[in-house]
């Protein structure tokens, strides 16, 4: 109440881990076991205690204000609530264009056509630009976080449960377009869910957290089919129906692309 520190807990503790390019790496574990907080540390939106969190061999955390600026260029966040990550009062244009605004010196005129190509490429129209946010739906919602988060072209994006409160049918949708998102800029994905149906379609590699630590990591292939640790044994044997993953094709497609560690933690 007055500022003075009463006591300080740890959220996460001995978590070491590798992405890279073009990978998704799914992390998963129970409400409270330090998934979003990994998600934040590693770009910096909450400041680690201890640790290093290295990005295409430069140390994130030691970073000054300049160079955390480039940074923010090439690693972005989709949250998990839409409509709280965007401003109520700004139209979508001006909401999806604020990054371009901040970062890159261009003309208004460019800005929006980059604008109205990335709506376009996430499904929406050009007449829904001068719209603001409560006009739209969850999913809408979510896709224009995506189109926000793609405007300074990064090549690392946090996917901080971008699909829980959406409608199975519309996760699908979502998905799909990460995906293709994917495959076309070579992205690399931080997933956090709960669901491990999800994580199974979309993750090359899994790690499981509990209570703070990361208690197994590993392809998806191994982690679903032999678990290991008995808390991933326990959260397998809970999936009620696995969805069905990529194609071998599209998932070898996928690796393909994962030439070098950019970021490890």
């Amino acid at each position: 109440m007055f500022g003075k520190v009463v006591e300080r807990s740890q959220v996460t503790k001995d978590v070491s881990f590798t992405l890279n390019r073009g990978e998704t790496l799914g992390i998963v574990g129970e409400s409270g076991a330090g998934k979003s907080t990994i998600g934040r540390q590693v770009l910096r939106l909450i400041e680690p205690d201890a640790g290093s969190v290295t990005f295409d061999g430069a140390d994130v955390l030691s970073m000054n204000s300049r160079e955390l600026k480039v940074f923010r260029r090439r690693a972005q966040m989709i949250f998990q609530d839409p409509y709280s990550s965007l401003d109520p009062h700004m139209s979508i244009r001006d909401a999806v264009g604020e990054p371009i605004t901040i970062h890159q010196d261009v003309s208004a005129r460019e800005r929006d056509e980059k604008v109205r190509a990335l709506l376009e490429r996430v499904g929406l129209r050009e007449d829904q630009l001068l719209k603001y946010p409560r006009e739209f739906s969850g999913g809408q919602l979510q896709r224009i976080a995506i189109a926000r988060a793609l405007t300074l072209d990064p090549e690392f994006i946090v996917c901080d449960e971008p699909v829980a409160a959406l409608d199975v049918s519309i996760q699908a949708q979502v998905l799909n377009l990460l995906l293709d998102l994917q495959q076309e800029r070579g992205l690399a994905y931080i997933f956090i869910s709960h669901d491990l149906s999800l994580v199974r379609y979309l993750a090359h590699r899994v790690a499981v957290m509990y209570q703070g630590e990361i208690v197994e990591i590993g392809t998806s292939e191994e982690l679903f089919e032999n678990p290991q640790h008995p808390y991933t044994q326990k959260l397998v044997s809970a999936i009620p129906h696995p969805r069905s993953r990529r194609s071998s094709d599209a998932l070898a497609g996928a690796v393909a692309m994962s030439s070098a560690e950019d970021l490890s933690c």
